[in-house]
């Protein structure tokens, strides 16, 4: 019974998994699986050849084992040694060429090929929300991240407050936001859906409730959310800043439009000053 309970607990966490990069949506978190399968392949043959020999050997060499030879004098083998050291030369030599090209192919700052232009949003990191400002449209979002499904994303990432890091398990990899600088990220989402993004970096009391979700959506369904977003947003005013700007909980995602042309800008410029003045 306490087997089978323990199975059933182990079980009941399977659904985090559709959350993750196992479950893919966009080229770079599928190219992500696909390393993470290759290094599991790799970790196999390093961890299965310990795992097996360590009690086989432990058997062999047990104290009432009285008929295989006693050999006290020998000393060195060349077939043991080229076994102890050739396989972990060969692994290391293939992962650190795989991982080489890798770490080139999903640099964050690198843009993905695509026929169509990125779509340009601009992200703030704030105590606990994410503000994602749309320039081109003058449109801004709390918590919500709508693309459109098959065009790249180009996010410039910020902070207001304290450095962040920001997370798309199925679309994107791990990026962090700092105040006063200016990080980037590209993504895109392969099919529609609503895929969850987090904070991964601890940022006071509030930090299990910053997460916030990207709608993927075809592109005629994205133009229309843009309209209506235009049409019955709030319109975006120092009072809607000085009241994103406290630390506080976003309960539901909020919609702005008339965004003032440079409010990115505006956030880093000023965090950087603040910067500049502490040192």
């Amino acid at each position: 019974m306490a087997c089978l309970a323990a199975l059933l607990l182990l079980l009941g966490g399977c659904g985090a998994l559709d959350l993750g990069v196992m479950n893919h949506a966009g080229p770079v978190a599928a190219e992500q699986w696909r390393l993470y399968k290759i290094v599991g392949v790799v970790l196999i043959f390093v961890a299965g050849p310990v795992l097996l020999l360590v009690p086989l050997i432990a058997y062999h060499y047990r104290l009432d084992n009285k008929d295989d030879a006693y050999r006290p004098n020998w000393g060195f083998s060349w077939s043991l040694e080229a076994l102890i050291w050739l396989p972990p030369i060969a692994i290391v030599a293939g992962l650190g060429v795989l991982l080489w090209d890798a770490t080139h192919q999903l640099d964050p700052y690198r843009a993905l090929p695509s026929k169509q232009p990125p779509l340009e949003v601009q992200v703030v990191a704030l105590d606990w929300k994410w503000l994602f400002i749309y320039p081109d449209d003058g449109i801004a979002t709390v918590n919500q991240l709508a693309v459109p499904v098959g065009r790249p994303v180009h996010l410039s990432l910020t902070s207001g407050t304290v450095m962040q890091s920001l997370l798309i398990p199925q679309l994107a990899g791990q990026i962090y936001a700092m105040a006063g600088m200016r990080t980037q990220l590209n993504f895109a989402a392969d099919r529609p859906g609503v895929y969850r993004g987090l904070n991964t970096q601890f940022n006071g009391a509030g930090f299990q409730h910053q997460k916030f979700s990207v709608v993927a959506m075809p592109d005629r369904e994205y133009r229309q959310w843009l309209t209506r977003r235009a049409a019955d947003g709030q319109p975006f005013d120092d009072n809607v800043l000085k009241s994103l700007m406290r630390k506080s909980v976003a309960q539901r995602p909020l919609f702005f439009s008339k965004v003032p042309p440079g409010l990115f800008e505006h956030l880093m410029m000023a965090n950087m000053q603040k910067e500049e003045a502490i040192r």
